[in-house]
């Protein structure tokens, strides 16, 4: 391992930050939980959080609950009447779980042998519902690490069920051969509106329909079957109607799109927000009317929806919020909301109260200060709007220039929003006198489906083209060396730095995580290659000179740019022979370059050693080439 820079040093004397994660309010708005633990730097392993209910009036704790030290809690949501917290309870390694209930300070566990997600009350509360996963294999999602490929690789895979609590048992009612995403219950609580597909879940998201299942037989219909990806379907108050996000989304659960409706009857789906020039992530359908947020340029904003679908913002902020499967949660009569909310100043906090209103209600990070000033900039690109957030580090010099990290996001369908940074590689930059440039180039959510579409079949770009006139924009406006700019991401960033480095020399130096080299053989390698479809126009089958001409490896020759190249040994989103190719490529032409695989590791690096391995690598690979 590399030796600990003095930046790392610095970051070590913080003492932790406090983390609130799914977050759920209850119906009245008087109460939130969430599940809260303490994050500190140089951790061995992830830190063991535990649900805590507080008020909203004060923030005071009202009660907190642990009933099993060795597991991760998630999901906690409310009954109708306020009276009883559910909550998940799992065990990483055995892929095992629980679903818990507190009512008071008893609480009553029901085991599962399996992963069980999202529990949601029937609207009279008398039923349980949730998703389960029996006997897993792994857990859920693409970004966790790969189950191992040995054996019968058609084997049948992961399935996640709708399932009701019954007699303190689980019952799987939805069907056996789909995974369910997300799901709603319907009014009367005789049944369910779930997106789902049939086969692999982590691969077959972005050919998900919408179905209707039936509570006592199981029976399900399919309503539709969009051309778009489904994101928080929500069933109307009257039942007729089921609205839900459809866009074009690289990955689950990263939502965003359009407003789109359907008679729950069947029938062609409806986009209902056609040119919004945001970009919707979450939904709220109950007795006190249609909610909505959305990111609109760099704001996270909430939306009533009223007749015709017209929007009126109720409350707008640049900042990150989380509230359990949206961004913000509200109370029953949609008088009051509740997230975790963080900035690039503030450190996380929940904020509570009545819409448009919100305040602060924890203070636990209140003392940790920001290692960076942050500005939102925008430049016009090819007929676009394009926006990204520039952090300059603390103490800049009058009449003195810096380098710059430009740090491109993965998805290629996401955004980056504020959020406090207290580690990590661009904490480490900054705090290290770099300027570090986050854009959100077309491809990216925020500025409507047409900028969000606008990558399809041109990976490497626009967007390419987007970034690089941005950081002309940022050079008229901060003091940075142009001779002194290196590029970085992971995922459809680490795609995104391969191909900049083979496109480019502005760079002098780069840093690769989970990329992308050859789109023909990711197609083969990759266990998602679903999502690929509708960004390619076909697969690589149909269009193999699209994804050709897509990849970096094709000009590998052109490349002299110093790369730094890191990917999970178990990734199944961006294989480690990804990560391989390009160095290979690399090293064959003469370009400087490092590779390292983390073993046991997925898309998402979780270990907190191979975290700040990578930071550490990352900063000293920058000073290195670019002089610092």
């Amino acid at each position: 391992m590399p030796v600990v820079t003095a930046a790392l040093a610095a970051a070590a004397a913080i003492a932790g930050v406090h983390e609130y994660q799914d977050l759920a309010l209850s119906p009245r708005g008087d109460l939130v939980a969430s599940v809260e633990s303490l994050a500190t730097p140089g951790r061995a392993r992830e830190p063991h959080g535990v649900v805590v209910v507080r008020r909203t009036a004060d923030g005071a704790i009202a009660a907190t609950y642990d009933p099993c030290p060795a597991c991760r809690y998630g999901d906690p949501t409310w009954s109708p009447d306020g009276t009883t917290l559910a909550f998940t309870a799992s065990d990483r390694a055995s892929h095992t779980g629980s679903l818990m209930l507190a009512t008071g300070e008893a609480v009553k566990t029901v085991s599962f042998d399996g992963l069980a997600a999202k529990p949601r009350f029937s609207p009279d509360g008398r039923t349980l519902a949730l998703l389960a996963t029996a006997h897993a294999h792994k857990e859920s999602g693409a970004t966790s690490p790969g189950a191992a490929r040995v054996g019968d690789i058609d084997e049948a895979p992961d399935e996640r069920r709708i399932a009701v609590v019954e007699g303190g048992a689980v019952r799987l009612v939805s069907p056996a051969d789909r995974f369910v995403y997300q799901y709603d219950w319907t009014p009367d609580g005789l049944g369910f509106v779930a997106s789902d597909a049939v086969g692999d879940g982590d691969n077959n998201y972005w050919v998900a329909e919408l179905q209707a299942v039936d509570l006592a037989t199981g029976a399900a219909r399919t309503i539709a079957k969009p051309a778009v990806q489904i994101g928080s379907p929500r069933v109307s108050p009257d039942g007729r109607t089921v609205a839900f996000i459809g866009g074009l989304m690289s990955d689950f659960p990263v939502i965003g799109g359009d407003l789109y409706t359907v008679p729950i009857a069947g029938g062609e789906p409806r986009d209902m927000t056609p040119g919004f020039k945001g970009s919707f992530a979450s939904l709220s359908w109950g007795k006190a009317g249609l909610f909505a947020t959305a990111l609109v340029g760099e704001k996270q904003t909430l939306f009533s929806v009223g007749r015709g679908f017209a929007l009126k913002p109720l409350w707008a902020e640049a900042a990150s919020t989380e509230a359990g499967d949206g961004e913000l949660a509200l109370s029953a009569d949609g008088r009051s909301a509740a997230a975790t909310l963080q900035t690039f100043a503030l450190a996380p906090r929940i904020v509570a109260g009545p819409v448009g209103a919100l305040r602060a209600i924890t203070h636990d990070n209140d003392a940790l200060a920001a290692n960076a000033e942050a500005r939102s900039i925008t430049w016009s690109n090819e007929g676009f709007q394009v926006q990204g957030w520039l952090l300059a580090p603390k103490g800049v010099a009058a009449g003195k220039t810096y380098p710059m990290a430009v740090v491109v996001h993965g998805g290629p369908s996401s955004a980056v929003t504020p959020r406090f940074l207290w580690e990590g590689s661009t904490h480490a930059l900054l705090d290290h006198g770099y300027y570090v440039f986050l854009p959100n180039p077309r491809g990216s959510y925020g500025q409507g489906e047409a900028f969000t579409k606008a990558n399809v079949e041109d990976f490497g770009g626009g967007d390419l083209r987007d970034i690089l006139k941005g950081v002309d924009a940022v050079e008229a406006a901060a003091p940075v060396d142009d001779h002194r700019l290196a590029v970085m991401g992971g995922s459809y960033g680490g795609f995104m730095t391969m191909w900049t480095v083979t496109q480019t020399h502005r760079f002098r130096a780069a840093a690769a995580g989970a990329g992308i080299a050859d789109w023909v053989s990711y197609y083969g390698e990759n266990g998602i290659d679903q999502w690929m479809v509708p960004f390619f126009g076909g697969t690589v089958y149909d269009h193999p000179a699209v994804y050709d001409r897509l990849s970096p490896i094709r000009y590998i020759k052109a490349a002299t740019t110093p790369t730094f190249i890191y990917v999970g040994e178990l990734d199944v989103e961006c294989p480690a022979p990804q990560s391989l190719e390009f160095w290979h490529g690399m090293k064959a032409v003469g370009a400087p370059a490092s590779l390292v695989i983390y073993p046991g590791e997925g898309h998402r690096i979780q270990k907190p050693a191979d975290q700040q391995d990578i930071e550490a690598r990352t900063l000293a690979w920058f000073d290195k080439y670019l002089g610092q």
